[in-house]
C-alpha cells in the first residue's frame, strides 16, 4: 500500500533503517501533496462478518504488530481460533524510557482502540479482553477506561511500572498468573497479546477499510527542540522527522530508532521509517552513558536484573570464543535484548550487542545448515531419479533383447517347419 497518493519514481535499493543501513528492495514515491484515497470498501457492521473474514481483511490491510516485533496480526488471529484463546492481552504498557507514541494514542483515540479491541475478539472468537496499562499513565488510564465501560468483556487494569513490563511473558505473568513454558507461544496457554496501536489499525481496517500506510511516532531527545509524538506516513525519511521536530544536528550525538535500551543506533538521518518504528530519539553526548569497556569483575549484577532469568556473563564469555552452541544451551534464544544487564553493568560491557550477534551468527548457520541439507535432498533425489531412469532403461533394452530374441527364435522354427 502507497502512504501516499503521488508517482512512482523508481525501485531501486537504498539504505535500510538498521545500524548497518545495507541497501534494500525499496518504491521511491514522490507524493503529489493530495493525500487522495482511492475508493475504500466497508462494512455497515462488521460483526456480521465471519472471524476468517476479518482476518482476512486485517491481513490484506498489511497489519503487523506495532509493538516492535512486527508479527502479522491476522496470523495471530487465526491462532487465536486454532488454539481457542480464552484472554486478550492489549499491550498499553510502553515501558521504554522517552517512548509515549501508546500513551497519546490512549487518551486521544481511546474509543477507536476499544472498538479495534471488539473486532479482535470477533476475529479470535475470544470472549474476555484485558487492556493492562502502566500506573504512570493516570490519563490514558482513564480514558481506556470510559471509553471500555460499555463493553464488560473488555477491563482495563492498571500494573506496576517496572521495566521491562512490556515483554509478552511478564505481562502473561502479571495479568493472569500463568506462566509461558520455555519453547512454546502464549497461545498454547489460552492467552495472546496486541499492542494498542495494532487495535488501531485493526479499527482503521475494517470500520474505514484503510490499510496500515501510517503510524504514530514519538520523536524526543535531548536535541530535539520540539519533541512531540507524530503521525507519520510510512517511509518517511528521518530528516524530514528531524526537520519538522527541530532537530539541532550540532548536539546530536546518537540517532536510536525505538527506545534507549532495546532500539537501534542509526549511522544517518536519510533512512525511512517502517512499521517498526515506535520513536525516533536525538541524543546529546550528555544522555549516553560512558562506553569504555573495562573488565569484569564478577558482580553477578547482569544475573540478578535479567528478566528472563539468563547468565549474561557466561553467555557472553562463551560468544566471545565463538562457543556458540554452549551460549545457546545457556540460554541465547531466550534473550529479548531488554538492555538491562548492558545498562547495569558497572564495567559498561555490550552485552546485548554481543547476544544480537550472537543470535544472527546463530540464525545464519541454521540457515547455511538448513541449505546445505536442501541441497543434500535434491543431489540425493536426483541421483535416485537417475538411477530410476537408468534402471527403466536397461529393462526395456532388456525387454527389446528378448522379445527379439523370442521372434528370431519363431521364425526359425517356421523355416524350420517349411
Amino acid at each position: 500500500h502507497a502512504p501516499s497518493s503521488g508517482v512512482i519514481l523508481d525501485v531501486n535499493d537504498y539504505p535500510a533503517p538498521h545500524p548497518s543501513a545495507l541497501p534494500i528492495r525499496m518504491i521511491v514515491l514522490e507524493t503529489d501533496g493530495n493525500d487522495e484515497w482511492i475508493e475504500r470498501h466497508t462494512v455497515a457492521d462488521p460483526f456480521q462478518l465471519t472471524p476468517e473474514d476479518i482476518s482476512l481483511r486485517v491481513g490484506a490491510a498489511g497489519i503487523v504488530g506495532l509493538g516492535g516485533a512486527t508479527f502479522p496480526t491476522a496470523v495471530k488471529l487465526n491462532m487465536g481460533r486454532e488454539n481457542h484463546i480464552d484472554t486478550l492481552i492489549i499491550n498499553g504498557a510502553e515501558c521504554e524510557p522517552y517512548l509515549s507514541c501508546d500513551d497519546r494514542l490512549m487518551q486521544e483515540r481511546a474509543g477507536q482502540i476499544i472498538d479495534g479491541v471488539r473486532l479482535m475478539l470477533h476475529g479470535m472468537e475470544t470472549e474476555n479482553a484485558v487492556v493492562a496499562i502502566e500506573d504512570n499513565k493516570p490519563g490514558a488510564y482513564l480514558a481506556m477506561q470510559a471509553a471500555a465501560l460499555p463493553y464488560p468483556r473488555i477491563k482495563v487494569i492498571q500494573i506496576p511500572t517496572r521495566y521491562p513490563m512490556g515483554w509478552d511473558r511478564q505481562l502473561i505473568r502479571y495479568v493472569t498468573g500463568k506462566e509461558v513454558p520455555v519453547g512454546c507461544r502464549s497461545s498454547e496457554i489460552g492467552v495472546t497479546i496486541h499492542n494498542v496501536g495494532t487495535a488501531h489499525a485493526v479499527h482503521k481496517a475494517i470500520r474505514l477499510g484503510q490499510p496500515l500506510v501510517s503510524r504514530v511516532i514519538t520523536v524526543s531527545g535531548g536535541a530535539v527542540a520540539h519533541p512531540m509524538n507524530v503521525e507519520v506516513p510510512l517511509g518517511t525519511l528521518i530528516s524530514e522527522l528531524f526537520k519538522f521536530c527541530k532537530v539541532d544536528s550540532n548536539q546530536t550525538a546518537r540517532i536510536i530508532m525505538g527506545g534507549p535500551m532495546m532500539g537501534d543506533s542509526l549511522p544517518h538521518t536519510g533512512l525511512p521509517t517502517v512499521k517498526a518504528t515506535s520513536g525516533i530519539l536525538a541524543l546529546t553526548q550528555n544522555e549516553l552513558k560512558n562506553t569504555d569497556e573495562q573488565p569484569c569483575i564478577r558482580c553477578a549484577s547482569c544475573v540478578s536484573v535479567c528478566p528472563a532469568g539468563l547468565r549474561p556473563l557466561d553467555m557472553a564469555n562463551n560468544i566471545r570464543i565463538n562457543q556458540l552452541d554452549v551460549a545457546v544451551d545457556l540460554g541465547l534464544k531466550d534473550c529479548i535484548s531488554c538492555g538491562c544487564c548492558s545498562y547495569i553493568c558497572p564495567s559498561n560491557i555490550p552485552l546485548v550487542q554481543y547476544f544480537k550477534y550472537a543470535s544472527g551468527e546463530v540464525a545464519a548457520r541454521q540457515q547455511a545448515q538448513h541449505k546445505s541439507e536442501q541441497t543434500k535432498r535434491l543431489i540425493d533425489a536426483r541421483n535416485a531419479r537417475m538411477e530410476r531412469i537408468a534402471r527403466q532403461q536397461r529393462e526395456e533394452e532388456q525387454a527389446r533383447l528378448a522379445a527379439k530374441a523370442e521372434r528370431e527364435r519363431q521364425k526359425a522354427e517356421q523355416e524350420a517347419l517349411a
